[in-house]
């Protein structure tokens, strides 16, 4: 490039280039570079940028670096496949162009606090970090396979575009090798990480997804080797982990998750260290959780929606312990049919930390949801099961309808005796034992061979023979659940 051509403002770039100088355009810390004419003195054509990437040699002795600041760049800067070994910085710059970096090569990026019409750098590699901190993207930011050996910083940075022109952020099969940071950032739209592979921390605490009626957050088949960190996070529309690899932690605590009429939080056939899901705010929308693997729940009962889906999920530890009166609810909303799994894994975290009462009631609570699934005779002894022992978890029912007949049939047969069978045969009469001659169908006192009641008192006895053995079925079957439960 014939340098007399240049501009006063490109030959400070120019000849800070080959010796890693900064150029400081700004008049006050935080400034950006205006849009418009009144910035002449502070304008860079982007072809000089590109012909100093590109073609200018270091001085001897120096480390040649692109280091600017409060510029405003006009035109495309293009530098699509090339490989470029000097570190770049374009802070506090505002673009009119959308940057062209698709399968460049580079060794550090740096646009922090820099306003750009968006940024096209799908299958970028940079050797180093790649800094978006503070930056105000007003198009599509295109990240997809992008391979990044350091971090992506995008701490407080906005991410908005024109409506449908797809996600804002399009960062799906990129490889971070360290920490994704963004935390406080805005996006008014999708950010999609599918596929992509973190190595590093997932900090996006207290960050903005905004895309009503859609998908704010689609992360499915991410990998991320350590924790994310989402606390207090916004978000209005689906937040999408389908598929999900975490190792560490998932940490949603005081998140707000928004999607009315709708599945708010889909993290089905995931495999999580930890789900923190705490906080005051209830989630808005349905909450799916189906075949997958957590090892450690964190779940506050006052955030599940009225719809849970919780098909064969596995969990070891269900944290903060609580009632079962208070977690049963969760199953009572998943939608569906009748699926004992959801039960048993509530069963064995209550036994996993040894409350065994609770463990109780959640199998008396699965028996009487699945005698909702039976036919009418099914059903009809069901409530008979659970009225007389509770399904045998509450023997003592039993004992207590068995001495409530046995004092009705031992005062009506005591205020009227029954006939002998055979006159001055028969042995001296007794209405307690009489009764459990009716009563207990393996027992024989030798009262109801020995006695015939007439009219009522004769049907009274068929009520209580049948009571008899409808008492004794149920109690064996208890008996017989506890002992294979044992």
């Amino acid at each position: 490039m014939d340098t007399s051509e240049l501009t006063p403002a490109e030959t400070r770039v120019w000849q800070a280039f080959p010796r890693g100088e900064s150029v400081d355009f700004r008049t006050g810390d935080e400034e950006t570079a205006p849009d418009g004419t009144d910035a002449a003195e502070r304008t860079v054509r982007a072809s000089v940028l590109r012909a100093l990437l590109l073609k200018t040699a270091q001085e001897e002795g120096e480390i040649a670096a692109l280091k600017i600041t409060g510029a405003r760049i006009t035109g495309v800067l293009d530098l699509k496949y090339s490989s470029i070994d000097a570190a770049i910085r374009l802070s506090h710059c505002r673009f009119d162009s959308v940057p062209k970096l698709y399968g460049a090569q580079l060794r550090q990026l740096n646009l922090s606090n820099s306003v750009l019409p968006g940024l096209d750098a799908g299958t970028l590699r940079v050797d180093g970090v790649l800094r978006m901190a503070d930056c105000r993207m007003r198009g599509p930011v295109r990240l997809a396979g992008a391979r990044i050996s350091g971090a992506l910083v995008m701490e407080r940075a906005e991410f908005t575009a024109a409506e449908g022109s797809g996600p804002v952020l399009w960062l799906n099969q990129a490889t971070i090798g360290d920490d994704l940071w963004a935390p406080e950032m805005r996006a008014h739209g999708q950010v999609r990480l599918t596929g992509a592979s973190i190595t590093g921390r997932i900090n996006i605490q207290d960050a903005e997804f905004d895309n009503p009626g859609g998908v704010a957050l689609d992360m499915q088949n991410l990998t991320a080797e350590a924790h994310i960190q989402a606390r207090c996070l916004r978000a209005r529309g689906r937040v999408e982990l389908r598929g999900a690899r975490i190792a560490g932690q998932l940490d949603l605590h005081h998140a707000r998750l928004s999607h009315p009429g709708d599945t708010a939080l889909r993290a089905s056939s995931c495999v999580i260290g930890e789900l923190w899901l705490r906080g005051s705010h209830r989630i808005e929308g349905a909450l799916n959780l189906r075949r997958s693997h957590i090892e450690i729940l964190t779940l506050e009962p006052e955030m599940l929606p009225e719809r849970v889906l919780l098909s064969n999920l596995r969990y070891t530890v269900l944290a903060p312990h609580e009632p079962a009166e208070r977690r049963l609810p969760m199953l009572e909303h998943d939608e569906g049919p009748y699926e004992p799994h959801s039960y048993e894994q509530l069963i064995a975290a209550y036994r996993h930390v040894g409350d065994d009462d609770a463990a109780r009631l959640v199998q008396l609570a699965k028996l009487r949801r699945r005698r909702t699934t039976l036919v009418w005779y099914g059903r009809l002894w069901g409530h008979v099961q659970d009225a007389t022992v509770g399904y045998g978890f509450r023997p003592l029912r039993a004992a207590v309808w068995l001495l409530s007949v046995l004092a009705v049939g031992s005062i009506a047969y005591g205020l009227h005796h029954p006939h002998p069978v055979k006159a001055g045969e028969a042995p001296d009469f007794n209405p307690v034992f009489y009764t459990l001659d009716l009563l207990l169908p393996v027992i024989d006192f030798g009262q109801e061979s020995a006695f015939a009641p007439r009219g009522w008192y004769q049907w009274l006895s068929y009520a209580l023979i049948i009571t008899g053995w409808i008492l004794a079925t149920t109690i064996v079957t208890g008996v017989t659940r506890t002992v294979s439960r044992q």
